[in-house]
């Protein structure tokens, strides 16, 4: 996850949302903007990135930030899904199989 920086705001009529909605969008994604859309002089909706959502709304709790921390310094921030299933696989292949009591 990119390091946010604080967005910026701008203030755009409902026209000019409506004509440059790509432009507003790109902008909002890649330049962290935020866009106020005013509607007869009203603010009416905000468009901001979902990264930005995210950060504002539902931010990482600090253990989940401390796992990803530690997972990226030990570099499995890189396994894949292939690579894990494999782990998985080995080490259930060399514990010792648990006796189950028979239900009967």
């Amino acid at each position: 996850m990119k390091k946010a920086t604080k967005p910026m705001t701008n203030i755009v009529s409902a026209l000019t949302a409506r004509t440059q909605f790509g432009q507003i969008m790109r902008r909002a994604s890649s330049k962290n903007e935020r866009f106020v859309v005013d509607r007869r002089g009203e603010p009416s909706v905000i468009i901001m990135s979902v990264q930005d959502y995210i950060a504002t709304f539902a931010p990482e709790p600090k253990w989940l930030a401390k796992i990803r921390a530690q997972s990226v310094k030990n570099g499995t921030d890189k396994l894949t899904m292939e690579d894990i299933n494999s782990i998985v696989a080995e080490v259930r292949a060399s514990s010792p199989k648990k006796l189950t009591p028979n239900p009967r």
